[in-house]
C-alpha cells in the first residue's frame, strides 16, 4: 500500500541532478548483473550463458531493482546519494502499475535519443515523459541538519 512521503521543502528535481542518479544506480546494476550472470554460469557447469531466460533474468533483475526500491521509499540508491526522491503527484510511493509504467516508458525516453529527458527542459513543470506517463514527479530532499543541537 503506498504511503503518505513527507513534502517539507521538496522542489523538482534538475537534469543534471536525476543524470547523476541514474549513473550512480548504474554502477550498482553492473554489479547486480555481474551476480545474476555468475549465477548462471555455476548452473551452467561454468559456460557462457546466452538466450532469451537469460536476457529476461537480466532484465527483471533491472526492472525489480528500480520497483522495489520506487515502491518502498522512493529512493534508489543512486537517488539516496543524490537526495532524489520518486513519488506520485499527490506526495505517495510509488505502486507497482506506477513503477511498471515508468520504467517502461523511461525505456522509450532513452530510446529516442534521451527526448524524454530534454523535454524536461522546454516546460514549466519540468516533466519528463516518464513521469506524466506515470503520474509522478521527482524531487529533490532538503539537506538534513546534521550539526549537534546544544542540549
Amino acid at each position: 500500500m503506498p504511503r503518505q512521503l513527507d513534502q517539507t521543502g521538496t522542489q523538482q528535481a534538475s537534469l543534471a541532478k536525476r543524470f547523476a542518479a541514474l549513473i550512480y544506480d548504474l554502477l550498482v546494476l553492473i554489479g547486480l548483473l555481474f551476480c545474476v550472470s555468475a549465477l548462471w554460469i555455476v548452473f551452467n557447469n561454468g559456460e557462457a550463458v546466452s538466450g532469451p531466460f537469460y536476457n529476461t533474468s537480466l532484465f527483471l533483475t533491472i526492472f525489480l531493482f528500480n520497483a522495489y526500491f520506487w515502491t518502498r521509499s522512493g529512493q534508489t540508491i543512486g537517488m539516496m546519494a543524490w537526495r532524489l526522491r520518486v513519488q506520485t503527484v499527490d506526495g505517495y510511493t510509488l505502486n507497482w502499475t506506477q513503477s511498471l509504467i515508468r520504467f517502461f516508458s523511461s525505456l522509450f525516453s532513452i530510446a529516442c535519443f534521451g527526448a524524454g529527458y530534454w523535454t524536461m527542459l522546454l516546460n514549466d513543470e519540468r516533466l519528463t515523459w516518464h513521469d506524466r506517463f506515470s503520474d509522478t514527479r521527482v524531487v529533490v530532499l532538503p539537506k538534513r541538519d546534521t550539526k549537534k543541537q546544544p542540549k
